[in-house]
This record gives structure tokens, sequence and C-alpha cells, in this order.
């Protein structure tokens, strides 16, 4: 090597003396000439575009245009399965049923959507004849309107007619609600940018709640065993098929001395199918050993509070200091108890500790990761921040732990609401007790993979706070709690987290853009559309860093989820329609990785059925378990006509955009109609593949 380098150096020095450049000229066209005046050229990094010859960059050009026309087919492919869908759902029904309007006053806001929709596109026409005619002119804000010797026939004067009354009549409301729009959308921007601060606080700080005293331990069962105060574990459940197994199975598996503890399945279910299976469940655990016990109301009323204030009331729960619920579909680790009751020690002031849900079915399809997105920023930032500075959040309602004499000193569990679980934390929190958040503690369910359930869902929990805000707001005024933590509860906690949140989403998203479209003197700056919604979208998606790709669709999707919320936050606060209705939450019956694998090997063996194997899916062991019951469900899918008639809407506005040459406007706006429409068709919930 180094005789190599010593003939480059002579070479070198020769070449530069006589400062003549080598040429070397190759006859092979295929190859480009390249002309050295120095040696260390022959190892300096070259341009790549002096290196490409005709017979490259064609291949070059031909690679981008066959991944051009692959987009092109992509899209179209999209888009014919699209249409597909909308011909054989929409127009011809085949397979789909009308979702019911019962949640609030769904039917009123359907029928105002709808003569909405039809102004707007009776403007559009009128503004398309206009634009035809060269009348566009008249989009200017400070616009002119004509004398009585201009007007150029009835057509002409009727446009002029409109704009006078859109200038003095509907600009100024729209401006005005605009305003008001912006400012609530720059409060609840900041409190969110102000809970993701205190989260990074946490996280540079490494703040975590600490254990008073030692842990307990089993190593020494026989000299500790009343060391270990008692526990009543409660799992509430009604016609919970495809998941009692696993919340018993799991709860029953918890590290904790079997004297010291007790099991409650509280069994509200009304088919007694299931109840005979809950009972045969129960029974078998029983016989290993495992202190459980199963309770059946005869009187099943005030749902999941009257089910809970019902078993809190036998005689043997005097016996009992802690209280564990688990709903039906949670499967707490066997060291759930070891990490949470202990925190209680030496801490007589701490009510409740709360631990983190995680979800075995969040990648099972698009509704699935949307929804974990949500549910991470709720537990990580929300309930973390708040639980940390505050020593308050909303009780979940499952995976908590609860001191019994926090529960009975705040009233016990209350019927008269459908979120009993934050009626009972608000009331402990006035009462002076103090709360705990574990984010590190998880404990596995699922999440709702039908858009209809989820719907349901979505409008019991927003519903619900608006009730409790009506009746708990008296109480909140006179308890002894400082001013901060009042103003707390009253404006940030309620109103602008419950109320105020669904009511500018829905508004500006849904009611006030669509129209600036129409009114350009109240039309909405860059930022509000774009802008401020990406970053915070980004602050929301951090906690889930996996969901990043998924963005663009969260931020749709959210908008669009803002009419059944801001329709459950009107039913609630004005208690109008279904607002105290109890829905169920239909579950799957989703398990672990493993214990899926397991299921399919053991239903292998058992059927002696070969052609199901180890990477079986989720979804074919679901089917296997469903079969071996006898069940077979056919899925239908759900028409929505609120959301189908806002995507009507959003997408008339999208084309008078064009008219205006906005070009985000009208991205936006398609895009946004577009989710409507893919929602309002029950697109968003099928399945991945």
């Amino acid at each position: 090597m180094a005789p190599r380098l010593n003939l480059f150096e002579w070479w070198g020095r020769d070449t530069l003396n006589e400062k003549n450049p080598v040429i070397l000229k190759m006859e092979n066209p295929n190859f480009s000439i390249v002309e050295i005046n120095d040696p260390e050229d022959e190892f300096k990094q070259v341009d790549k575009s002096r290196l490409k010859n005709a017979k490259q960059v064609r291949w070059v050009l031909l690679l981008k245009a066959n991944r051009a026309v692959g987009c092109v087919a992509w899209l179209a492919n999209i888009l014919c399965t699209l249409l597909g869908t909308i011909k054989r759902r929409l127009i011809l029904r085949q397979g789909v049923a009308i979702a019911s309007e019962k949640l609030g006053k769904g039917k009123l806001m359907l029928k105002i959507i709808k003569a909405f929709s039809v102004v707007l596109l009776v403007i559009l026409v009128f503004e398309v004849v206009a634009y035809c005619k060269g009348w566009h002119y008249f989009e200017n804000p400070n616009l002119y309107i004509l004398q009585t010797s201009e007007i150029q026939g009835l057509l002409h004067f009727l446009y002029v007619s409109w704009l006078e009354f859109r200038a003095r009549y509907i600009a100024p409301f729209a401006l005005s609600l605009s305003t008001i729009c912006l400012v609530l959308f720059l409060i609840q921007s900041l409190d969110r940018l102000i809970l993701c601060l205190g989260c990074l606080y946490i996280k540079m700080k490494k703040i975590k709640p600490t254990i008073n005293g030692k842990p307990f331990e089993l190593d020494d069962l026989e000299g500790a065993l009343y060391d270990y105060p008692m526990v009543l574990v409660q799992i509430p459940m009604c016609n919970e098929r495809e998941v009692y197994e696993l919340s018993i199975s799991a709860v029953c598996q918890l590290d904790w001395p079997k004297e010291r503890i007790l099991i409650q399945v509280l069994d509200d279910s009304d088919d007694e199918s299931i109840q005979w299976l809950i009972k045969a469940e129960v029974s078998k655990w029983s016989q290993k050993g495992i202190n459980i016990i199963y309770r059946h109301r005869l009187i099943r009323t005030g749902y999941k509070a009257g089910n809970l204030k019902s078993a809190m009331s036998c005689d043997y729960v005097k016996d009992y200091e802690f209280v564990a619920i688990f709903d039906a579909d949670f499967q707490p680790t066997t060291d759930f108890l070891k990490k949470t009751v202990p925190h209680f020690q030496d801490n007589p002031e701490l009510g409740l500790v709360q631990a983190r849900w995680a979800f075995v079915n969040k990648d099972e399809n698009l509704l699935t990761r949307l929804q974990n997105i949500n549910l991470c920023f709720h537990f990580e930032v929300e309930q973390q921040v708040n639980g940390t500075f505050l020593n308050f959040f909303g009780f979940n309602g499952t995976a908590g732990v609860w001191r019994i004499k926090a529960l009975e000193e705040s009233g016990g569990w209350l019927e008269r609401t459908t979120v009993e679980d934050m009626d009972i934390a608000v009331r402990a929190h006035l009462n002076g007790w103090k709360f705990i958040y574990l984010n590190d503690v998880k404990v596995l369910c699922e999440v709702p993979e039908s858009f209809e359930a989820y719907r349901k869902q979505q409008h019991r929990w927003h519903s619900g706070p608006m009730q409790l805000f009506r009746l708990c707001l008296p109480a909140v005024i006179k308890s002894k709690i400082s001013i901060w933590k009042k103003t707390n509860l009253i404006l940030l906690f309620f109103l602008l987290r419950k109320l105020i949140l669904p009511f500018y989403s829905f508004t500006l998203f849904c009611v006030i853009l669509p129209l600036t479209m129409f009114i350009p003197e109240a039309e909405l700056p860059m930022w509000v559309i774009c802008y401020v919604p990406i970053i915070m979208t980004i602050l929301n998606i951090l906690p889930a860093p996996k969901s990043i790709p998924f963005l663009a669709p969260y931020l749709l999707f959210e908008n669009t989820m803002s009419v059944t919320k801001f329709n459950a936050m009107i039913s609630g606060l004005f208690q109008l329609g279904s607002s105290y209705e109890w829905i169920v939450t239909k579950k799957a019956g989703r398990s672990s990785e493993s214990d899926l694998l397991a299921a399919a090997d053991v239903d292998t063996r058992a059927l002696n059925q070969p052609q199901i194997i180890r990477a079986a899916s989720e979804n074919d062991i679901s089917d296997v378990k469903g079969q071996q019951k006898g069940k077979s469900v056919k899925k239908i899918n759900k028409i929505y006509r609120k959301e189908l008639a806002l995507a009507f809407l959003l997408l008339t506005a999208s084309v008078r955009s064009l008219l205006s040459a906005h070009g985000l406007h009208f991205y936006f706006l398609l895009f946004q109609g577009v989710t409507f429409l893919l929602v309002g068709l029950d697109l968003i919930g099928e399945q991945v593949s």
C-alpha cells in the first residue's frame, strides 16, 4: 500500500509543476468524461449529476413515472371502492341499517343540519350563476353596492339584494360567533399547552408517587399475614358474554393472601344463559380455593352505580379496608394490589389510587388507533399532571383502589348520573380526600372496535359530566376547599374540558368554517384553520409516538366526533333525550397476544383442526372460540345520517371555496367532508388487513 501512495505523490508533484490538466477520454458512450486537475480529485466527492448518462437518466425517469402511475392507480382504486360502497350502502341499502337517533335530540339536530345544507346549496347555485356572469367581484369584503341605475335585470337585482342582506344582518352575527369561538379555541389550546409543559416537567424531574414504609412481601407470609389489609375486589358486569372469563380469571390470580381478599362478581345480566355461564366460572374458581362469591340483583336499578351500591351494603363489607374495582374487560396483572395498596400506608388522607389503562386491541383498525391517541394523552398528560400537582382527577370507574372510608364519608355510590365514577371523585375531593395516579401500573382492557359502540360510549362520557355539573355546582360553591381548587373544578375540570371543548370544536369547524365560504366578511385566519390545530394535534399525539403517521386522520376524526360530543353535551346540560340512558359498551373479548396464541393451540388440539396454527390472527382465534360456543354473528353496518348530512354540507362549502380561490380552505373542507362521509357510511371501524 505504501509504494502506491508514493507513486501518487510523485505523479501529483509532476502534474502540478507542469500545470497541465490530464484529460481521460473514453470511447464507450456509456461512460462520461472526467477532467482531473488535481491528484486529490480522484478521492473527492463527485457531483452525481455529472456521472449520469442519457441511459441512466432515462431509467430514472421511467422509475419515477412508474411510481407516479402506481400512486394514481392506488388513488383511483380507493375512489372506486368508496363510490362502490356509497352505491351499495347508501343507494341500494345492502347489508346496512339506519342508526338510531335516540342519542339526545338527534332528530332535531339532523333537521337543522339538513335545512342548513339546503340553504347553502341554494346559495352555492346562486353564486355559481353570478360567477359565470362575471359578478364575482362582489367577493371583496369592502364591496361596492351598485346603484339602481346599474342593475342588470331581475337576477342581478336579487344578487345585489342578497349581498346587502348578507352584509347587514348575517355577517355581523357570523363575526361575533367566530370571535367567541376563536377566544375559546385559544383558551383551550393554552390549557393543553400548560398540561404538556407540566408533563414534560414531571418527566425531566422523574417525579413519581412514592410508598411510605416497606412494600408488602410474601416471603415471610406466616409472620406478616396480618400486615396485609383486607381488600374487597368487585367486578360489575351486565350481559358480558365475551369477556367475563378474562376478568374473573385475572382477578382470581391476584398475588394476595387468600384470607385477606374477597372477590365479588356483581352480575346484572338479564340473559339467563349468561348468568349460568358466569355462575359456572365463579364455581370453578371457588373450588380451587379462591374466596369468590356471585351476586345477582333481582331489581336492577341505577345501572352500574346501583350495582356497586347494592354490593357495598352487604354486612361483611365492614371487615374490609379497601375496595378494588375492575370492569368486565379488565385484566389486572398478578402484582396489581402489591403496586397500589402500599401507597395507602402512613397516608391517611389518600382516598384513591388509580392505575393506567393499556389496550390489547389498539391496532385492530383505524378507529382503535385513533382512540389510543386520545386515551394515551388523557392518561399520560391530563391525569398524571392533575394527580401530581392537584392530587385530584376524575376516577376512571375501573382499575382503581378506593379506601372504603373515603367512599362512605363522601356519600357512597349515587344513581343520579351515568358517570357515577366522576360523581364520587368530585364528592371525595370536596371532602378533602387526595388521589394518586400511577402511570407505570397498567391494566389491560379493550377499546370499542365499532363506531356504533364508540359513539354510544362517547355520548355517555360527554352527557354525564354536564348532568353532574348541574347537580354538584351548589355543593362546590358551598364547600370548604380553597378558592383555587374551586376555580380549577368549575372553570377547568367542568367548563373548559367538558363543555367548551365540544362546543367550539363543532361550532368552529362544522358551522362557522363552511359558512365563511359564503360570507367572506367573516373569513377565518389561516392560523386557526391550519397552524394551531396541527400544533395541538402534535402535542396530543406525542404520548403515543407510534401513532404519528395518523396525525392527519386523527385531526379530521376529532372534528368529526365533535357533532356527537356537542349533541351529548347539550343533552346532558338541559336534560334532553336519553341523557340518563346507560348503554353497555360492546366488547370483542380480546385477550393478550400470548393468551390468544395459547387459546388457539388448545382449540386446535381439542377440535383436531390442523389448519389453525400458532400464527393465527386474533380474528381467527376469536372466530374459533365463537364457533366453539355456537355463536355466529353477522355484522350489519349502520348509516349515520347526521354525519352524512354534515359531509354534504362541508363538500358544498368546499366547492364554493374554489370560486374564491381559497386553496387551503378547499383542501381542509374536502378532506373533512370525506371524513364525515366515511364515518357516516360506517367505514371508520373496518378491519385493517
